[in-house]
């Protein structure tokens, strides 16, 4: 078995991929970014999780010299970045740098598929710059290139989730008529592993594909017909990608800077030219219609192991939960409500457990909206991000515009971190004391405009919070 070393691992493919490694046997040293966090519920004796940041290297917790290959699943689109290609290719140095210190015999990397002579976005640049800095290594170097990946939790699934089950007819940009190949998360899976130290695949580069090629308008009514939905696509040519940007973010659940980049990489057609990994590694991928039945298959059973909101919007380079769970006192504004609970503390805690999401926040649902579009026009996550799942928590999951960075389910305690784009910083924890559940509200102002922000939201704040712990506490 193998030493791997996994980067990109607490995101929607690398904790899949993660995942399937550990069930192989392998050894994996996986990066997280974000000290204190776990791979969620995923625990082995063969799982090492290692913390930092590829951008402060001197910084990271040491990885073993005798790992035998590394994939490298990092990105930069959390945010939008001016320099984006310089961004990347900083991080990718970092990487070559490290793993040149290793016995790493092969480098395994997942970009984009790119069409010889087209003009591509920034993000596709990006994706080309880090792929050459990575074939600079000592080890050798396998790059596969894929387009549109089809999978529960994935933003390009979610964003065509959205648009087809939310819009019963839409007004396309001209990007719609590109042509793509998409890809079950199942089958780049089984490239990423069967690529694992096979000398045949050493210093090439493979495209990846479904086996169909079709438009984006295609893939959003073969969505539709497969979900048993009527839709009506107008396409037109005044939408730039700004605009097709604000749009996809207020439709669907993907936060502004993924969308843009997405949109700026749809304008270019994403169909594989280089059919050669079919000689050396033979495999049917499944249709269009077989991702789909798998991944509604995932979220009907609520096995969704990774999503694209993996992803902490922090932006501080290396954060630590356990810091963000110590929720601070001093310079602090803070709202303690208190109310008595009317059946059980496991009824209460069940309650507590299912917020957010599909199940709301318990009372004012449009004041909550309401936060969450004003959220959206300031480029923050919002509200319609949901949750992985419906009734569990772990601490690294997203709850619309909250983190959870503290879930002890035994004791009652849940401590969330605001995500929304905000003059300070917030906290919201429940705790018990005795029969009475205790809400706190903690906010950290960031100058005048933090100070002024929490005073025109304190009337708001009683009402909505008022209202949340009394149907929290079962009354």
């Amino acid at each position: 078995m193998s030493r791997v070393f996994v980067t990109g691992a607490t995101g929607f493919i690398g904790k899949r991929l993660t995942q399937e490694l550990l069930m192989q046997g392998h050894t994996v040293y996986a990066l997280s970014r974000v000290h204190g966090m776990q791979l969620g519920s995923l625990s082995h004796p063969n799982l090492h999780i290692v913390y930092g940041d590829l951008e402060e290297p001197e910084k990271m917790d040491p990885i073993p010299r005798d790992i035998d290959l590394a994939y490298y699943l990092v990105h930069s689109m959390a945010k939008k970045l001016k320099d984006i290609e310089e961004k990347e290719k900083e991080v990718a140095q970092n990487f070559v740098d490290l793993v040149n210190q290793t016995s790493c015999q092969q480098i395994i990397y997942l970009g984009g598929i790119i069409q010889p002579e087209a003009k591509l976005s920034p993000h596709l640049l990006s994706r080309e710059s880090v792929e050459q800095i990575l074939k600079k290594a000592k080890a050798s170097t396998t790059s596969l290139r894929a387009s549109i990946i089809i999978g529960s939790g994935g933003a390009s699934f979610e964003i065509i989730r959205d648009l087809v089950e939310k819009l019963p007819f839409m007004v396309a940009p001209r990007w719609v008529k590109s042509l793509c190949q998409p890809i079950a998360i199942a089958d780049v899976l089984f490239y990423l592993k069967g690529a694992m130290l096979n000398p045949m695949l050493y210093n090439q580069t493979f495209d990846i594909g479904g086996p169909e090629v079709m438009s984006f308008k295609d893939v959003l009514l073969r969505y539709a017909k497969f979900r048993g939905l009527k839709r009506l696509i107008i396409d037109i040519s005044f939408l730039t990608p700004k605009l097709s940007s604000y749009w996809l973010v207020f439709v669907t659940p993907v936060r502004f800077s993924l969308c843009s980049y997405l949109v700026e990489s749809m304008k270019c057609n994403s169909v594989c030219l280089n059919n050669k990994i079919q000689e050396l590694l033979p495999h049917a991928c499944l249709t269009f219609e077989q991702a789909l039945q798998r991944a509604f298959l995932k979220i009907t059973k609520n096995e969704v192991a990774s999503t694209w909101m993996d992803a902490w919007l922090i932006d501080q380079k290396s954060p630590d939960i356990l810091q963000l769970s110590e929720i601070p006192t001093e310079g602090c504004f803070k709202e303690v409500q208190k109310a008595i609970v009317k059946d059980s503390k496991n009824a209460a805690i069940e309650r507590i457990w299912r917020l957010g999401g599909s199940h709301g926040w318990y009372g004012l649902s449009w004041a909550w909206k309401l936060r969450g579009l004003i959220d959206k026009m300031f480029h923050g996550p919002g509200m319609n991000r949901g949750r992985r799942h419906p009734t569990e928590l772990e601490v690294g999951d997203a709850i619309d515009f909250w983190r959870v960075v503290q879930a002890e389910k035994e004791k009652g305690i849940l401590v969330l971190y605001a995500e929304m784009h905000l003059p300070g910083e917030a906290w919201l924890k429940f705790e018990f004391e005795e029969t009475a559940l205790c809400q706190i509200v903690v906010f950290r102002p960031k100058g005048l405009m933090g100070r002024l922000y929490w005073y025109a939201m304190k009337p708001f704040h009683y009402f909505i919070f008022r209202k949340m712990i009394r149907a929290l506490a079962g009354g």
